[in-house]
């Protein structure tokens, strides 16, 4: 239910998160005990329970600090380890081995063998970023690298390293550059 393992799941405080989480919960409990509970025929019914179950079990932990509800505000998907699926690494792959050529959605899910939308989606779920964010992540690593082993005294530029990573806007690298690795990459350039 909250894409973590069951063992991982841990309460982390007795106080509940919002005013708004304690109103779903109060309004969860009522509705199980006055329209499952209180009707027999209702109740005996499995799918009825699981679902009244599950209702409670998302309240409980929608109201109380715990590592699910940690996980869900992380923007880093909660993968386990191996459970990628092969279109997404075979998207990747391409991705790093290509990132240096003018490509896009429609070549990434070509090498990917799956259609642009399942991959965004797919790539979103197991990632966290969409393949062409990854593209645009790879590049961006790639353009820190260059800067790093760069010589402006040999008169190599940032304008120079952005363009070779296909990013036309200076302005728009510099402000992601320095949102990727805390400093500017004419910073970089000079270090």
């Amino acid at each position: 239910m909250s894409g973590i393992a069951p063992e991982a799941l841990v309460f982390t405080g007795l106080r509940p998160v919002s005013d708004a989480a304690v109103r779903y919960w109060n309004a969860a409990v009522a509705h199980v005990r006055d329209d499952v509970l209180a009707d027999p025929e209702v109740a005996a019914a499995s799918l009825v329970r699981a679902e009244a179950f599950r209702l409670l079990a998302t309240g409980l932990l929608a109201m109380f600090p715990n590592t699910a509800l940690d996980a869900s505000t992380d923007p880093r998907p909660v993968v386990a380890a191996g459970a990628e699926p092969a279109a997404v690494r075979r998207a990747a792959e391409f991705v790093d081995a290509h990132a240096h050529e003018p490509i896009g959605l429609a070549d990434i899910a070509g090498a990917a063998r799956i259609g642009a939308r399942a991959l965004q989606h797919s790539f979103r779920t197991h990632r966290g970023v969409s393949p062409l964010g990854y593209l645009k992540q790879v590049r961006m690593d790639r353009a820190h690298r260059d800067l790093r082993a760069a010589d402006p005294t040999r008169g190599d530029t940032v304008s120079a390293v952005a363009a070779r990573w296909d990013f036309a806007h200076a302005g728009r690298f510099s402000v992601d550059y320095r949102a990727a690795f805390g400093c500017s990459p004419s910073r970089t350039l000079r270090s």
